[in-house]
């Protein structure tokens, strides 16, 4: 079972690829992933621009789920900061790209996104944090 994610008739419509509600099962265990950066595993930076850290960030997320026996279908909310509007179109080309993967029927989880004067470092364009939803058994 993954959590449930719906849009009602009573709101505007999402502006974007997330939904306004997300209710987590029952059964299953909150894991609160820190917000990730465009970071390989070494440490080095993913590259200079906006969408190959955005790229690097969702690579991240999937491991840190994969390491909890979860994927991208346990998310029930997503916390994005981008550094400047300068670095959203890398970003959301990158987001579209991970959706498209991660939740092909638009089944998307809630999520917010603030645009930030600066993150952990100056070379950081963008930082997504995540709620999981995970079986209790897994």
């Amino acid at each position: 079972m993954k959590p449930r994610r719906w849009n009602p008739e009573t709101v505007a419509p999402p502006l974007g690829r997330y939904s306004h509600l997300a209710e987590v099962p029952p059964g299953h265990r909150l894991v609160f992933v820190s917000g990730q950066l465009g970071v390989l595993p070494d440490g080095s930076l993913a590259g200079p621009d906006a969408e190959t850290q955005a790229r690097q960030i969702f690579v991240n997320l999937g491991t840190l789920l994969a390491a909890q026996g979860a994927g991208p279908e346990h998310l029930v909310k997503l916390l994005t900061l981008v550094s400047g509007t300068e670095h959203l179109p890398g970003y959301r080309a990158a987001q579209v790209e991970a959706f498209a993967k991660w939740f092909p029927d638009g089944d998307f989880p809630a999520q917010s996104l603030a645009v930030v004067a600066a993150l952990a470092g100056p070379d950081y364009t963008a930082e997504v944090e995540a709620v999981a939803a995970v079986p209790a058994g897994d």
